[in-house]
């Protein structure tokens, strides 16, 4: 049973800047990506971030130039600084792993930025 442990949301100020973490555990295979997810109140939920075993990233547009993905392999932690936070991102962030059995997720943690 894979399990998460998230930690990092919180209220920001807008311009601020959080780091998540999310530590995976349980499972017994190589981890071929990470990444983060997040979903807003009424939307749908938007893959923000991924990083390859290898450390290749992808960001979604919208938060190119302000997220940072970086992964720690001999942990199975993945982390996201955001930075120049807007209120746009407030979301729940949860993070994601890949392994040759499928895709699980964590339960999320929140991040609210507002002033």
């Amino acid at each position: 049973q894979v399990q998460f442990v998230e930690s990092g949301g919180g209220l920001v100020q807008p311009g601020g800047s959080l780091r998540l973490s999310c530590a995976a555990s349980g499972s017994s295979s190589s981890i071929y990506a990470m990444g983060w997810y997040r979903q807003a109140p009424g939307k749908q939920r938007e893959l923000v971030a991924t990083i390859t075993s290898g450390g290749n990233t992808n960001y979604v547009d919208s938060v190119k130039g302000r997220f940072t993905i970086s992964r720690d392999n001999a942990k199975n932690t993945v982390y996201l600084q955001m930075n120049s936070l807007k209120p746009e991102d407030t979301a729940v962030y949860s993070c994601m792993i890949v392994v040759p059995k499928g895709t699980y997720w964590g339960h999320g943690t929140q991040v609210t930025v507002s002033s």
